[in-house]
């Protein structure tokens, strides 16, 4: 039943994306209803999306050497963030100490959206690959942080009970029980972690980069070549689809024992 419902979803999901660019090309190429360099046809995105694969013309750059430009500073970035997100919101969930010292500072920082860092960045660190980073690691920890935070808070009370009636010390409650009840909500930070990175990374690179995807669809907005746009911007989503695929994957062999 379960292999059925996955083809069916398969299915359904090829036939929208299907629908989508029929859609796009009847619109472009059959009925012209909007110009050319406005929405271009499937076909010349497919045409612009293979040419930038070897060409760097017009931005000096080809779309991999682009996407490897971004892919280094999100990654990177992401690891950052989430190495000292999640030990920080455990940490604050299990000592009570330091969730009344971290959380009013926390609290105040968390609803300033990553791109409001970034004229804050530029003036600490400069137009470089450190202050886009940074405004990765400030975006990854504040996900990872809340949902590790909120994992061990939820921690059943029982479940805590039972392990100390059988003498479990603190630190073997969390290691034994806390964390590994946490763990879904841990892992599902992780990938709003991933896909918030990402997103704040091509944002912070259309206001300062030199390379890589964001800078690649400014320039193309400045120089009116949509097709370069919306090539970056599939780009954009297959990447970020497959990392989440990733996590996805990562996340099924952890918690169901399941193979990759």
């Amino acid at each position: 039943m379960e292999k059925k419902d996955s083809v069916r979803y398969k299915l359904v999901s090829a036939a929208s994306f299907l629908f989508i660019l029929a859609v796009w090309y009847l619109v472009t190429a059959v009925l012209k209803a909007v110009p050319p360099k406005l929405l271009p046809s499937p076909l010349t995105v497919l045409k612009t999306f293979i040419a930038k694969l070897y060409q760097t013309k017009p931005d000096g750059a080809t779309l991999l050497q682009h996407l490897a430009a971004s892919l280094q500073i999100a990654l990177g970035g992401y690891l950052i963030g989430i190495s000292l997100g999640i030990p920080t919101g455990i940490f604050m969930a299990w000592n009570k100490t330091a969730d009344r010292f971290i959380r009013p500072l926390f609290d105040l920082i968390r609803p300033i959206p990553g791109l409001a860092w970034i004229p804050v960045m530029i003036i600490l660190f400069g137009i470089g690959i450190l202050s886009r980073m940074m405004i990765i690691v400030l975006g990854a920890f504040t996900a990872s942080l809340i949902n590790a935070y909120s994992g061990i808070r939820q921690t059943k009370a029982v479940h805590l009970w039972v392990g100390r009636t059988f003498g479990a010390s603190n630190m073997q409650l969390l290691f034994r029980v806390a964390i590994p009840t946490s763990l879904p909500m841990i892992l599902t930070g992780l990938r709003v972690a991933l896909g918030g990175s990402w997103s704040a990374l091509v944002a912070a690179e259309m206001l300062a980069s030199s390379r890589g995807l964001g800078f690649m669809i400014q320039q193309s907005r400045g120089l009116l070549r949509p097709d370069i746009i919306i090539s970056g911007m599939i780009a954009i989503g297959v990447v970020g689809a497959f990392l989440t695929w990733l996590l996805t994957r990562l996340e099924h062999v952890l918690l169901k024992g399941g193979r990759w």
